[in-house]
């Protein structure tokens, strides 16, 4: 491109004439979503024998294993890219006991879905103990109540080669523990399983837009919060230097949660990593979007579409999304 086509002005230069009708729109659109960016979090709770709505993300559900099947064979069918699964156990215990059974919930839905949709579709498992331990935090805790950030590696290490047995592709710590992907990646080495990624939450804000995420999830902390080991939403240069760090110590993929609210730290994240950049769009923003819409406020997907299209503008590669199924099948 020559300096003089900058030069040009009104009315030589007009822009508009790329932006006569939809088709020539698409055909000049420089960021595009795709069906195999979106990853579809899903929530699967043992003792339970339908699937239990979540009243602050209409349209989402806990899970049961056989209606968790059936939306994992709906998501592949639209193509989307991958699913990120998270476990409710029926026990909590200070020490998150049921993340590592092999007979845990979480591990019996990966062994469901590796062996039906493994094909077709990436099953990746959040790693972390907030939805295991009867205080909601997410690790064990030393005297004071703080998280143990040393021995909760331990448990990382050991989650990661229980899900990993049981059939998940990609293993996600979420925790934001001082040398999880390090501890991970040798829980992983040392059980046999050296081929299988990590895909690090390596920015992961202390956000209030988690609101919803915590009845789904059935975690939220008994009490205190996780500002203690959760990013400051004040900071991007710590996101960066957790980003190295993680890439340094095996990270192979790394994600900024959340997303729309941290469309800057998205965008220096995927300037500066060498592997590739996820985000999570986060309950908060799915249950903005869907309140928005139920009044009339907003085009609903319309919005959708809107918001997938700036993560993957900011650079994220792969988008988290509780709307993948839907989004996917819009896109097509």
């Amino acid at each position: 491109m020559t300096a003089s086509s900058h030069d040009a002005a009104f009315p030589v230069a007009r822009p508009r004439r790329l932006r006569r009708g939809a088709a020539l729109r698409r055909l000049v659109a420089e960021t595009r979503v795709l069906p195999e960016n979106l990853v579809l979090p899903v929530f699967v709770k043992e003792g339970i024998d339908a699937p239990v709505p979540i009243s602050s993300m209409p349209g989402q559900v806990q899970h049961t294993r056989d209606s968790l099947r059936k939306a994992a064979a709906e998501a592949a069918a639209a193509g989307v890219g991958g699913l990120m699964v998270f476990g409710i156990p029926a026990h909590k215990d200070e020490r998150g006991s049921a993340a590592d059974d092999p007979e845990g919930i979480v591990q019996a839905a990966l062994r469901d879905l590796s062996s039906e949709v493994g094909d077709d579709l990436v099953v990746m498992a959040d790693l972390c103990l907030c939805e295991y331990t009867s205080h909601g935090h997410c690790g064990p805790l030393e005297t004071g109540g703080h998280v143990d950030n040393d021995l909760t590696l331990e448990r990382y290490a050991s989650i990661a080669a229980a899900q990993a047995e049981a059939g998940a592709a990609v293993v996600a710590p979420s925790g934001m523990m001082d040398g999880q992907v390090a501890a991970i990646r040798a829980g992983l080495d040392g059980a046999g399983f050296p081929q299988v990624p990590i895909l690090a939450y390596a920015a992961k804000y202390a956000s209030s837009f988690y609101g919803p995420f915590r009845e789904a999830a059935e975690g939220a902390p008994q009490f205190g919060d996780r500002s203690g080991y959760q990013q400051d939403p004040a900071n991007v240069r710590e996101s960066l230097r957790e980003v190295a760090l993680d890439v340094a110590e095996g990270a192979d993929m790394v994600m900024v949660k959340p997303g729309l609210a941290y469309l800057d730290v998205v965008a220096k994240v995927a300037e500066i990593s060498p592997v590739p950049v996820s985000a999570y769009q986060v309950s908060g923003e799915y249950a903005m979007i869907e309140a928005a819409a139920e009044r009339g406020w907003i085009d609903r997907e319309k919005a959708i579409l809107e918001t997938l299209t700036s993560y993957r503008r900011a650079g994220a590669e792969q988008i988290l999304t509780y709307w993948a199924t839907e989004a996917a099948r819009l896109l097509r």
